[in-house]
């Protein structure tokens, strides 16, 4: 177990121990007055990697030297452009390649993959969601259920934090599907919740979900590039995610799905169709009759995005390089060390504590500590952006703050805690 100590030596020589400190300096770090800023929202838009100026400006120049011959004869086939971050995509969820795709953006994505996953009957029509998950997930959610003639109040339920807490109890999960078991269609929840930052143990909430009869899909926007998936292994039915958090690829930037194999390899199963989602072989054949592309690919809609997808795959060819394992043995040290910094923080100013709401237990939480202050919080927020610690606030009163492994160092941890002295 790794010793921390709340000074500048000691975060350095952490630094120093790092076997992942090369891959800050392929990242743009943004400056405040001059020097790098603590830059901790990784969790809301991750820095961008210097390599994708390279990647773009190859599918510039065949745009320029070959216009439409660029699909088929370009450095990187554009016809073929999705194939080219299948196997890095599936390394990031735990996915065989054919099971992922990039495409479109994630809220598109979850529709999509609802119109497929989530089929309500007079029986079976209830969708469990948990408390407090992003917007566009409990939008997308409730739009589904009307286009179903259904009233989300009767058809969505609500997993709960326990009375005067912040945190999801995986039991109270797992017996509100086996309450509903009888009535349940579809388990829908954040891998990562995005106010608190605890990671949900999806595993047990899929064999739980499928043992009630239920499917089983998640939004993993703030899991994907930030903790170790094994979606195939898990049996998770479906996942969507964006890109443009923990995987650096720019805003807006493409999405992604994963199908399990047992879906894709149905042609049957209800999607709404698009011409690239279509068998590659006989795309050009412009004829009637959709024949689904097996694997998560029979989901896309249209054409890649190219020059998003370029920005995509330079971030996750990085990924692959440093290897999603490592990434989390040192993302744990990371947060565990702002733990202990937040910790010392509040034993020296009990009047004005800043309470940790994500769980304290490593296995359920990525990078992300989320903070409640006593008094003030919104004005200690906008102090510390004054002295470049960069981090992020979410209404009524959290401070989310995210050290990302592939840049953060244990540097800017201990700068979190002198800026908070400061403060004082």
């Amino acid at each position: 177990m790794t010793e921390y100590k709340n000074t500048l030596e000691a975060a350095q020589e952490l630094d120093r121990r790092d076997g992942l400190q090369m891959f800050r300096k392929r990242f743009y770090i943004p400056e405040h007055a001059g020097k790098p800023s603590v830059y901790l929202t990784g969790n809301s838009l991750g820095l961008q990697p210097k390599s994708v100026r390279e990647y773009l400006e190859q599918e510039l120049l065949d745009w320029k030297n070959l216009g439409v011959e660029g699909h088929l004869h370009g450095k990187n086939p554009w016809f073929y452009y999705h194939h080219f971050m299948r196997e890095a995509l599936g390394g990031v969820v735990g996915a065989a390649p054919e099971e992922v795709v990039a495409m479109n953006t994630l809220t598109v994505n979850l529709n999509l993959l609802l119109v497929s996953f989530y089929r309500p009957t007079k029986q079976r029509y209830k969708i469990l969601l948990e408390a407090n998950a992003f917007p566009s997930d409990q939008y997308a959610i409730e739009q589904q259920v009307r286009l179903h003639g259904l009233q989300p109040e009767e058809a969505i339920l609500e997993v709960q934090p326990r009375e005067g807490g912040k945190v999801f109890f995986t039991e109270d999960i797992l017996q509100r599907i086996e309450e509903n078991r009888d009535s349940l269609a579809l388990v829908m929840l954040g891998g990562v919740n995005y106010l608190n930052g605890q990671f949900f143990n999806l595993p047990e909430i899929t064999r739980a979900a499928h043992q009630a009869g239920a499917v089983a899909g998640f939004d993993l926007a703030h899991a994907a590039g930030n903790i170790p998936l094994h979606l195939h292994d898990w049996n998770v039915d479906f996942a969507c995610w964006c890109s443009y958090k923990y995987l650096n690829s720019g805003p807006g930037g493409v999405g992604g799905i994963f199908v399990h194999e047992r879906h894709g390899s149905r042609p049957d199963l209800p999607r709404l169709a698009g011409w690239w989602g279509n068998e590659e072989s006989t795309r050009f054949d412009m004829k009637k009759g959709f024949v689904p592309q097996a694997g998560a690919a029979g989901w896309q809609q249209s054409n890649a995005q190219i020059f998003p997808m370029a920005i995509h795959r330079a971030s996750l060819e990085i990924f692959q390089e440093a290897g999603i394992d490592n990434l989390r043995g040192k993302s744990e040290l990371l947060t565990g060390y702002l733990e202990f910094i937040i910790k010392e923080y509040n034993r020296f100013h009990p009047h004005q504590r800043l309470q940790i709401i994500t769980p304290a237990d490593t296995r359920d939480r990525g990078c992300q500590l989320s903070l409640v202050a006593e008094h003030n919080g919104r004005e200690i927020f906008n102090k510390l952006t004054a002295a470049g610690i960069v981090a992020d606030w979410r209404e009524p009163d959290v401070i989310r703050m995210a050290p990302v492994p592939l840049y953060n160092t244990f540097e800017d941890v201990f700068r979190v805690g002198a800026a908070l002295e400061s403060l004082s």
